[in-house]
């Protein structure tokens, strides 16, 4: 009798070997085999997963988001049967991480960079994109993400700090066009605006209470890339609201100057998250232990 688990290798198998004679030999069956295991398995669940040419397989939509499906259930028994069979939990296996891509990029990537050196046996796939990933159906095992967190029973999410949004010019540009007093005054000026999720044109300023508002800007210059915005920004183009971390070393070296106080200083969230599995897998814990490390230890990159 087959079980849930029957035909689950030999589909994966064949969809890396692109055919059923590459996944035969691999696995030491025969072709004929691997064909009758997927075509049971397509039996068993009621769709096709596999299109099938004289010379190549390809996968269906459903074959998609099933193998997504297996490739995390072959990956989760690999980790598991490393943890039962060794007294350590050395992080191996590949790790899918994806991250918000200006601060991905300058803050975390490195500490990946660095874990793969000091584990050989730890794998790497890393993206870089400013949208919500679903982390479930597209296989990624861990996120930092900014911004407010959607409730998922799915997901662990850790805090990592905020980040603060300052209002900024260059010392050029203030010279040139006069500092702004106050939020509408910024209607008159240059602004620069970069990309941020549902929010297209706004910035979030306080309000007399001191409580984030969302303030439409005008603006002239739209750049969707953080570090092209501080340099924007840097050279004279205009004013722009930019998160603490990345203004950071421009306003240490008088190269930007924090503006409007009252208004600016918005907190956003910054998180790392993880599927919910029953233990933690070694290569997840160490890298969220390493990137918490890092935040904790740059406060002044979080500065208020």
């Amino acid at each position: 009798m087959d079980s849930k688990f029957s035909g689950i290798l030999e589909f994966v198998t064949a969809v890396e070997q692109g055919s059923f004679t590459g996944a035969a030999e691999i696995l030491g069956i025969t072709g004929s085999a691997v064909g009758k295991s997927i075509n049971k398995l397509e039996k068993r669940l009621g769709v096709q997963l596999l299109h099938r040419t004289t010379r190549r397989i390809f996968l269906t939509p459903e074959g998609e988001a099933w193998l997504v499906s297996c490739r995390r259930i072959l990956e989760e028994l690999d980790q598991i049967e490393t943890l039962l069979s060794t007294e350590n939990s050395y992080p191996t296996g590949r790790i899918r991480v994806d991250l918000p891509t200006t601060f991905g990029r300058r803050y975390i990537f490195p500490i990946l960079l660095d874990l793969a050196q000091q584990y050989p046996q730890l794998d790497l796939s890393v993206t870089f994109q400013d949208r919500a990933v679903d982390m479930i159906s597209e296989g990624v095992d861990l996120v930092v993400r900014i911004g407010d967190l959607e409730d998922s029973t799915d997901l662990i999410a850790k805090s990592l700090g905020h980040q603060t949004l300052l209002i900024c010019a260059s010392p050029v540009y203030l010279e040139k066009n006069g500092y702004p007093s106050n939020k509408e005054d910024l209607k008159q000026h240059n602004c620069l605006i970069g990309w941020r999720r549902n929010y297209k044109g706004q910035w979030f300023l306080k309000n007399a209470l001191g409580e984030m508002e969302e303030f439409k800007i005008k603006y002239r210059h739209e750049i969707p890339d953080g570090d092209a915005l501080l340099s924007a920004c840097t050279s004279g183009l205009g004013i722009a609201q930019l998160p603490s971390w990345l203004a950071f070393d421009a306003l240490k070296a008088g190269k930007l100057i924090s503006i409007l106080p009252e208004i600016s200083g918005v907190e956003i969230p910054i998180h790392v998250l993880w599927q919910k599995r029953w233990h933690l897998q070694p290569k997840i814990r160490v890298v969220v232990d390493e990137i918490t490390k890092f935040t904790h230890n740059k406060p002044e990159l979080f500065l208020e």
